[in-house]
């Protein structure tokens, strides 16, 4: 059976964590094996990029740095989680992929996002997932949701309202020019009509194979 490589994107407090465990639930209940994992992360080196890129001690990281150290780990993780999960038809779900990095330092910070995708393509060996929901929450309703006081927020959640803005508007950018692949939904909802949305789609999928 052929696997299914599928990633939640979304701003910092869009839900992206309570949707993926509904799902990866939903799909091992119908007897389907799955892998979740997360960008930065995944692997022992990506865990220990992730620290790196999270770290406010790094907070003078130059764009093209943190870049770099996005695509480092996403190459380990496919190389090492996402390829041979795929190879053995597994379902693998992903708590952000290239379209984060895409958004995040392509658009937002201004890296250029057809530069920034072409490195990702790179770094992914062509894998480029097959369903992509990007939960779409504003601004001032992410920061809403994120728990605990400023203190305990990492080095990226730290970043002004500003950067985040063009981070949700490159995002919303990337739905509509891959509007075949990335299914934009309104994270405002209830989780509950979220997840039937999500739920819907995945079968509908999970039928083509």
């Amino acid at each position: 059976m052929k696997g299914l490589f599928i990633t939640f994107e979304g701003l910092d407090g869009s839900g992206k964590t309570t949707q993926i465990a509904l799902l990866a639930d939903y799909l091992k209940r119908k007897g389907r094996e799955v892998i979740t994992t997360i960008e930065p992360g995944g692997t022992t080196l990506g865990d220990r990029i992730r620290q790196i890129l999270l770290d406010k001690n790094n907070a003078g990281m130059s764009h093209k740095a943190e870049t770099f150290l996005f695509e480092a780990s996403r190459a380990e993780l496919v190389s090492k989680v996402i390829a041979p999960a795929l190879d053995s038809g597994k379902i693998i779900i992903c708590d952000r992929f290239f379209d984060s990095t895409i958004a995040y330092q392509g658009i937002a910070r201004g890296l250029g996002a057809e530069k920034v995708m072409e490195l990702s393509l790179w770094a992914t060996d062509g894998i480029v997932p097959d369903l992509t929901f990007l939960l779409s929450v504003d601004v001032e309703g992410g920061e809403k949701r994120l728990s605990g006081s400023s203190k305990n927020r990492d080095r990226i959640e730290s970043e002004e309202e500003k950067f985040k803005q063009r981070i949700f508007d490159g995002y919303i950018e990337l739905a509509r020019k891959y509007s075949g692949r990335i299914v934009l939904i309104d994270a405002r909802q209830k989780i509950k009509t979220i997840f039937n949305q999500i739920r819907e789609r995945v079968d509908r999928e999970l039928d083509k194979l």
